[in-house]
């Protein structure tokens, strides 16, 4: 009776030790899976926040116009992915209010839908937008030249 028990403490033991070797390969593979994927992340965010960089310093130094440069600035900003969320919205407000101006405009191939003396009325309402908001883009995009990405 005794080797009975023996046997079957022995087989409990191979089975413990067996499932906690096979918990610890799987932590291993996650903790690499997540290092790859806050690697791609990082990868990413630096693509993206040289892009705001490049466009920020474009529209500081008018070399795109600010309705495109708050238009691309708030997807890729939007596009940033963090820990903790971040809340460009408040941090940049003229380049949204700007870009929640002009955002339903037609562009590019829309406008050739429109008649000429619509496309000037939009083109009229967007120059009065960024001429109201230019004071403070112009600050904004200075900020968003030298935008790091907050540490994890």
């Amino acid at each position: 009776m005794m080797s009975a028990w023996v046997i079957v403490a022995l087989a409990g033991v191979v089975i413990i030790v067996g499932l906690a070797l096979y918990a610890g390969k799987l932590l291993a593979q996650l903790k690499l899976q997540t290092q790859r994927q806050r690697q791609a992340i990082d990868k990413r965010n630096a693509r993206i926040l040289e892009s705001i960089h490049t466009i920020a310093l474009a529209v500081s130094q008018d070399q795109c116009n600010l309705s495109e440069g708050a238009i691309r600035l708030t997807h890729l900003l939007n596009a940033l992915q963090f820990t903790q969320p971040q809340d460009f919205r408040s941090r940049y407000p003229g380049v949204h209010e700007l870009y929640e101006k002009v955002k339903e405009m037609p562009t590019h191939e829309a406008r050739k839908e429109y008649k000429r003396n619509e496309i000037m009325r939009f083109d009229l309402q967007r120059a009065g937008f960024e001429h109201e908001l230019e004071d403070k883009i112009k600050i904004e995009v200075k900020e968003l030249a030298r935008l790091e990405v907050p540490a994890y």
